[in-house]
């Protein structure tokens, strides 16, 4: 999974990485040895029990950004718009054996599916 979100941080990165200083603490793009710790972004996801959840289990898509400027909601909600469709597009190819779908789940948007144990 994590190769999957490293390749949709370095798509962020591309388009939206010069729209917003870094925070003084995070090293630029490409100055550490794992996209997490470095760039605008960190993108992920979180399993989540899904208690209070209509889908149920699941991992919720996480994009951080690293910045101390105002992001407005707007933005926002298009960047994580856009990473959910890209995710829901790149699990056909990591997971190809796997019915995992990607939905809205109240304000977030969750992988949901076949999680049995193995390779996610």
């Amino acid at each position: 999974m994590k190769a999957m979100f490293d390749e949709i941080d370095d798509y962020l990165e591309d388009r939206y990485g010069n729209l917003y200083p870094l925070h003084p603490n995070r090293m630029p793009r490409g100055e550490t040895s794992n996209k997490e710790s470095d760039g605008l972004f960190n993108v992920g996801a979180a399993f989540s029990a899904g208690y209070g959840s209509e889908l149920g289990r699941g991992y919720v898509i996480e994009v951080h950004m690293s910045t101390l400027s105002h992001v407005p909601d707007e933005i926002k909600t298009i960047i994580e718009k856009e990473t959910a469709e890209m995710v829901r597009e790149k699990l056909k190819v990591f997971f190809p054996d796997r019915d995992l779908e990607v939905e809205k789940d109240g304000h977030i948007y969750k992988i949901h599916g076949d999680l049995s144990l193995g390779s996610l």
